[in-house]
């Protein structure tokens, strides 16, 4: 979809996961990883975790088979000729942290003309999240080798060397992606930051506006704040109005229902001569009436309601 909002065109229609991690060099198709099909002469067990890596058209189309080993938030050169991604060896909790084992993930690139894989990162805890610089040497990636995840430097050259550029702590940072000109962004503490060439970290200020199709709810304490109340004849309950809806509370505290949900207001709410049935106002369909709500059970609180 476009990244100014619209309509969303769907690109792949098969049952497996498909988790996309970003675009090819000219921007015409999306890269994505999904455990569709090995190779004939794959001899390992076809699991779910073990994905492949794909492309598929931004048009849509035919999708085609990049690599057929697991190739984690793979992004690619502006040239189109290298490949970055994290590899997968083994099942592990994406979300866990400060794992280090045998099979934590590593850095690799691959070669488009050589077909090389060629391993960059040697720290046993986890590296993942590579991204390309714009001069398609250098590379950024997420590593917990200062203890927490945070974002680090390297380069193709030399992927020895390497320099933190974060130095968040307690939280882990996630999601990095960089733009054009190499302005990193990532998240860190449920916020989003940005990173220019050289600077610090600036926290990104978010405004989400709701769509309408869920209702925003607001737990409220119903205690204080009665427009109207009225005491049962029995002198055990009593009925209130709150916020333009209809509360019923025993006197001694122990139970309280709630006798209209509506989107309209209801009041000058009373007790029947039994206190089996309240009688009230409320505005329905632009108009006032008079409506009853009756108890119907012998044990039970007041239950339904209809015009009086």
């Amino acid at each position: 979809m476009p990244a100014t909002g619209g309509e969303a065109k769907r690109l792949t229609f098969h049952s497996a996961n498909e988790t996309p991690t970003s675009f090819t060099a000219d921007n015409k198709s999306v890269i994505f990883s999904a455990c569709r099909q090995d190779l004939v002469t794959n001899a390992q067990f076809p699991i779910s975790t073990m994905s492949e890596l794909y492309s598929v058209p931004v048009s849509g189309g035919k999708v085609s088979q990049i690599l057929t080993s697991p190739a984690l938030n793979a992004t690619i050169t502006s040239t189109g000729d290298k490949l970055i991604y994290d590899d997968l060896k083994g099942y592990e909790n994406l979300w866990r942290k400060h794992h280090t084992s045998s099979i934590a993930h590593d850095i690799w690139v691959y070669d488009f003309n050589s077909k090389k894989f060629t391993k960059l990162t040697q720290f046993n805890g986890e590296d993942r999240n590579p991204v390309f610089d714009s001069n398609d040497n250098d590379f950024y990636y997420l590593s917990e080798q200062s203890g927490s995840f945070n974002v680090f430097k390297s380069s193709l050259n030399n992927s020895s060397s390497n320099k933190a550029l974060t130095h968040f702590t307690k939280h882990p940072v996630r999601f990095l992606t960089k733009s054009n000109n190499n302005t990193l962004c990532f998240s860190f503490d449920g916020e989003v930051y940005t990173m220019k060439p050289g600077g610090e970290p600036q926290k990104v200020n978010i405004t989400i506006a709701n769509d309408g199709r869920t209702p925003i709810q607001k737990n409220m304490q119903v205690n204080s704040g009665f427009t109207e109340a009225r005491l049962s004849p029995n002198g055990k309950e009593f009925v209130y109005v709150f916020r333009g809806e209809i509360f019923v509370s025993s006197i001694d505290g122990g139970i309280t229902k709630r006798i209209t949900n509506t989107p309209y207001q209801e009041r000058n709410v009373s007790f029947s001569p039994d206190g089996r049935s309240l009688l009230y106002a409320a505005e329905k369909d632009n108009s006032w009436n008079i409506y009853t709500t009756k108890i119907t059970e012998k044990k039970s609180l007041i239950s339904t309601h209809q015009p009086y």
